[in-house]
């Protein structure tokens, strides 16, 4: 079976923790205790979340010298090179050595036409109070919103069209590579107007640039998966699975239900909603495709039907968990 993984910001970075590489590595290695058991039995491809880390990088670089701060796209680009690399070190410390894994530096398509383009509201970095959220939002020109109890940095969000390096993905995945990709969504880039042309001398008359932004993993994983033909999409996060009437005494766990029935609830859009929303765009693209949502350390169980929240148009209304 062919299976895309996209694990969650917790996986990486918990809340509280200190942004350390020695905090992230623990994390992760507790991530590839759960995914070598599927690597070694399905065709594995991981992505991940980076909101933390490209948010840290971007303040280290403003630090350093604003006039000359890393963009986004450039920040996003380094933190999927680290990321991969310590997935790549923990995982393969759990598998055999003939196992083969790869990262791949992934840029996503986006448009420029897109309308989150003008309203930012992807959460990246450290939290803040609010006093010091807007302090440094006046000093470095940040747009900054709550988050829970404390204040982030939002920059845009738009919607991924398509991955550029689908096929060699393939390619590495035929091969029997696990492979490591799309991170943070993957690099945000787009096409210039056909009036922006690069001049001559270039094969492609229209200019691919990066974009200041950072993509929802769970939406670009989708797209990827969707890219790659995979039997199953898991959507890995700090909860157990999808719940109606979350946080109240009546809250009960969704074991299965189908894209269409999931359109009657109202998930929080700042969490569960673009979860649930690439999840079901992924079950919709062909019949058969099952999405689910659960907890990473669930893995076994969600992959075996058990545990965590199964979506496809093979279901019908939502059936909850006991």
């Amino acid at each position: 079976m062919r299976v895309v993984v996209a694990l969650g910001g917790n996986a990486l970075q918990r809340r509280g923790e200190p942004m350390t590489v020695s905090s992230q590595r623990a994390n992760v290695r507790l991530a590839c205790e759960a995914l070598a058991p599927v690597a070694m039995e399905h065709e594995l491809v991981i992505s991940h979340g980076n909101g933390p880390q490209v948010g840290l990088l971007s303040l280290q670089a403003s630090a350093y010298d604003e006039e000359s701060a890393y963009p986004f796209d450039v920040l996003g680009a380094q933190t999927e090179g680290m990321i991969g690399y310590l997935i790549e070190q923990e995982l393969g410390n759990l598998v055999p050595f003939e196992k083969e894994i790869a990262t791949v530096l992934t840029m996503t398509e986006v448009g420029a036409d897109d309308p989150a383009m003008k309203d930012p509201t992807k959460f990246v970095g450290p939290v803040y109070s609010e006093e010091e959220a807007r302090r440094i939002a006046a000093e470095r020109g940040w747009t900054v919103k709550p988050d829970g109890e404390h204040w982030r940095r939002v920059v845009p969000s738009p919607v991924p069209r398509r991955i550029f390096e689908i096929r060699p993905i393939r390619h590495l995945l035929d091969a029997g590579t696990i492979v490591i990709c799309t991170g943070g969504g993957g690099i945000p880039t787009m096409y210039l107007a056909e009036d922006q042309p690069l001049g001559p001398g270039h094969l492609n008359p229209r200019a691919l640039v990066g974009v200041e932004a950072v993509i929802d993993k769970d939406r670009s994983s989708s797209v990827l998966a969707q890219g790659l033909g995979a039997d199953l999409l898991v959507i890995a996060t700090d909860a157990e699975a999808v719940y109606v009437d979350w946080g109240t005494p009546n809250a009960r766990a969704i074991a299965t239900a189908s894209p269409d029935a999931l359109k009657e609830f109202d998930f929080p859009a700042g969490s569960m909603g673009p979860k649930v929303e690439a999840a079901c765009d992924f079950a919709r693209s062909e019949p058969g495709r099952v999405a689910a949502i659960g907890g990473l350390a669930d893995l076994a169980g969600i992959l075996a039907g058990t545990h965590g929240t199964r979506i496809s148009t093979e279901y019908g209304a939502p059936e909850l968990r006991a």
